[in-house]
């Protein structure tokens, strides 16, 4: 707050606006506007020199007590004021702060469940693949064994067959009374024969 001027022109203006009044004035029953009145200019000046007095004392004791009132106070309030800007900007910060972490864990939780998933896709699939590479192992294993038991029924084919053509022969010739007999080697011939017959 400026302090205001100490000149004395402020009351040497109210004098003069107080001299400029129209004699209709203190005429109608205002004696104190009687400037004809010798002790209206003493009471005039007295006046003016106790206004200025007292301006000056205030000028000089009052009013700068309460300039560093405002003064205190403005400051106060502009420091308050920049504290809450500062509480603000910190708040903000710490919103975008808050906000950017919480993208950021969004992120990495999205990234963490997708290698979750890519491993156990691969898991997955390498089990798949090992699982199927051992069914055809055993595939081929099976195979082979039935393989080779075909191959040995086949081969004891020929010999169950003639034990049972020579058992049948035997047993039809029998009871006719006949006396000649087959031999085994002609039975064997015959079957082989057979199916060989067979297979063409």
């Amino acid at each position: 707050m400026r302090l205001p001027s100490r000149n004395l022109a402020a009351p040497l203006a109210i004098a003069l606006a107080l001299g400029a009044v129209p004699g209709r004035a203190w005429a109608a029953g205002m004696p104190q506007l009687d400037f004809a009145n010798p002790l209206l200019i003493g009471q005039v000046v007295w006046g003016a020199v106790i206004f200025a007095v007292f301006y000056i004392v205030l000028s000089r004791s009052a009013l700068p007590r309460i300039e560093g009132v405002l003064t205190h106070r403005r400051n106060r309030i502009e420091g308050d004021l920049d504290i809450a800007r500062r509480a603000r900007d910190d708040a903000d910060r710490a919103v975008d702060e808050l906000r950017r972490a919480r993208h950021d864990a969004a992120a990495q939780a999205q990234a963490n469940i997708d290698r979750v998933v890519h491993e156990a896709r691969m898991a997955a699939e390498a089990q798949t693949h090992e699982m199927n590479h051992r069914l055809m192992t055993d595939i081929a294993e099976a195979e082979k064994r039935i393989a080779s038991a075909r191959a040995e029924a086949l081969a004891s084919l020929p010999g169950v067959a003639a034990d049972t053509a020579q058992s049948l022969i035997e047993k039809l010739l029998r009871p006719a009374g006949n006396e000649n007999t087959i031999s085994r080697a002609q039975v064997q011939d015959a079957v082989q024969a057979g199916l060989a017959a067979s297979r063409g």
